[in-house]
């Protein structure tokens, strides 16, 4: 495991490297935002702390890196968040509901993700995602993602909307 960032940061990004491919081959990569609703206490209203523990399962078992970024809330941060749940419960959708906080509707960044890869010296991968986002912008900074691979996680009933946001308005790749 290791923390990047800088030296007294109290939050930092965290890589955690499981066994390498014994034949030398990409490895597999999840970039994973934060989210503690999901990925801590999981909440089903998103689909990040299912992803994390598929994540975690592939990962452990092929061999790769997790790269956790530090950008809750697709960057807005915990307490925005939390309002913009509060929007979503009186029906606004979540790239509705960061809007209305005079947030983006995504304003997370991958390059970060791209520069602890390239400390690595790891140029060439096989990204575990759904967001065609992440892709671009790995490429952009230097990373060739020889393959994507999907995140299979069934909709359930306090996550469709949700889903059906990230596929129709944010382009994700969820069939």
């Amino acid at each position: 495991m290791m923390a990047f960032g800088e030296e007294k940061e109290m939050y930092p990004h965290v890589l955690l490297k499981s066994k390498m491919l014994e034949d030398g081959g990409a490895p597999l990569v999840r970039v994973h935002s934060e989210c503690m609703t999901g990925d801590v206490f999981g909440s089903t209203r998103c689909d990040c702390g299912a992803q994390l523990d598929q994540a975690l399962a592939r990962i452990a078992m092929e061999g790769g890196f997790l790269i956790y970024l530090r950008q809750e809330g697709r960057g807005i941060g915990l307490v925005e968040k939390l309002k913009a749940y509060n929007l979503q419960d009186e029906g606004m959708d979540t790239i509705q509901a960061n809007e209305a906080l005079g947030h983006p509707s995504d304003g997370r960044s991958f390059a970060v993700a791209a520069e602890i890869l390239n400390s690595l010296n790891v140029k060439t991968i096989r990204l575990l995602t759904n967001n065609p986002e992440k892709v671009r912008e790995l490429e952009a900074n230097g990373i060739e993602v020889q393959a994507r691979e999907r995140l299979v996680i069934e909709p359930i009933e306090e996550n469709a909307r949700y889903l059906a946001v990230k596929k129709a308005l944010m382009g994700h790749w969820l069939d």
